[in-house]
């Protein structure tokens, strides 16, 4: 076993790791100790969430009750899971419920139902609609305003153009905070088209959303309070290990109304007893959320908001050093942790360039950066949500990109 183990790190150390400090592709995790801990131990007992776990339902739901209260959304109920995709598809089964009763049992036979999001929103989205039955068709991109947020405004006429021509507006999908740039919907605008017109609110939060926790981000997420759902992937800006996702919802009884079945394997005859496969959509369900209860017993808010609050500096210190550089152009400031940028090539055509850019980074692996298309224009694109990364980390990619960028112009 020990020879296993030693050959199993070395094929580790050598594995693109999220954890190290100097990575700034995609939305990693942090792999924090604590919850590194925290998830042996889970492991190790193996208790299965589908059923009954007494004790472990109790930290369940405290940890739902903590993590809403940290990001805004009090009051809140909920389930672990194993990330974004599935907290986005399971939120909008319970929406596809609400809109069209009985569609669990029937099926989606007309093709009426329509999911808006913005056109920066997370391709779990569209998934999710493919999955469900509605097929991609059904979601309406709607446009962004300058500060890359959904428009309220083209949110409405949209919803109210597809009423007129019969169809059922299922679903809103809000982002807090967008993969590609981090920018925030304006929560309260679209709250206010889906109070007006009955449809299901639901945020999807999965990297930004722990931002509604630290002081200088907070405003950005005013009008969380009124969605019906929001998702949250602890594995990204709360540190700790995957999976760790979360689907909180304003009334339980919307999940249940969608996924509760009877079975002669798991029987219903004490009403005391609540089995949580009977409100979401995993039948073995680990408990994922002892990590990151261990972490915040561990640790507590105000280190969290506190290592926030530095990420949210750091991309700010980024931005700066990109803007001191003639040679770098800045895409957008910074939203919350996302800096997305590019190297203006002398004597290149720039796409082409920064594609080769990023390849010849990562293979001399002294940062870690993945490219991207913002407008058209290919891109660096760094999120920082490591609680390891430093100002130094910050200005070493900097400085990788520049000389590595010199050696190729």
């Amino acid at each position: 076993m020990n020879e296993v183990l030693a050959l199993a790190e070395e094929i580790l150390d050598a594995s693109l790791s999220q954890t190290r400090p100097r990575f700034f592709a995609f939305v990693g995790s942090s792999g924090l100790e604590s919850a590194v801990l925290g998830d042996l131990l889970a492991t190790a007992h193996d208790v299965n969430m589908a059923t009954t776990a007494h004790a472990a339902d109790l930290i369940e739901s405290q940890t739902v009750q903590w993590l809403s209260s940290l990001v805004g959304y009090d009051g809140a109920e909920g389930y672990f899971t194993s990330g974004g995709m599935i907290s986005n598809l399971t939120a909008l089964s319970a929406a596809r419920e609400k809109a069209a009763p009985g569609t669990r049992m029937t099926g989606v036979r007309d093709g009426r139902l329509c999911v808006y999001t913005s056109v920066e929103s997370h391709a779990s989205i569209q998934r999710a609609c493919e999955v469900l039955g509605l097929g991609s068709q059904a979601v309406r991109a709607v446009s962004i305003d300058e500060h890359r947020r959904m428009r309220a405004d083209e949110l409405r006429t949209a919803i109210t153009q597809d009423v007129a021509d019969g169809r059922a507006p299922m679903a809103v999908v809000a982002t807090a905070g967008t993969t590609l740039t981090g920018a925030v919907d304006d929560l309260q605008a679209v709250s206010a088209v889906c109070r007006d017109l009955d449809v299901w609110m639901h945020v999807d939060g999965a990297y930004g959303l722990p931002a509604a926790s630290a002081p200088e981000t907070a405003h950005l997420f005013a009008g969380l309070s009124d969605a019906d759902s929001v998702s949250v992937d602890a594995h990204k800006w709360l540190f700790v290990p995957k999976a760790c996702g979360c689907l909180m919802v304003k009334d339980k009884n919307a999940l249940r109304a969608t996924f509760a079945h009877d079975s002669g394997y798991m029987l219903h005859d004490d009403q005391r007893v609540e089995h949580s496969v009977d409100a979401t959509l995993e039948y073995s369900r680990p408990f994922r959320a002892l990590k990151l209860w261990v972490a915040l017993k561990t640790h507590g808010r105000q280190q969290y908001v506190s290592a926030i609050s530095k990420n949210l500096a750091l991309a700010r210190i980024l931005a700066d050093l990109i803007g001191e550089e003639d040679r770098l152009e800045l895409l957008t400031q910074p939203q919350l942790s996302i800096v997305p940028f590019r190297y203006l090539p002398r004597n290149h055509e720039p796409n082409d360039f920064n594609r080769r850019l990023v390849k010849k980074m990562q293979e001399r692996g002294r940062v870690w950066v993945s490219d991207a298309v913002l407008d058209g224009r290919v891109c660096l694109r760094p999120c920082i949500v490591n609680f390891r990364t430093q100002e130094d980390d910050v200005r070493a990619l900097v400085e990788e990109t520049l000389a590595v960028a010199a050696a190729l112009d």
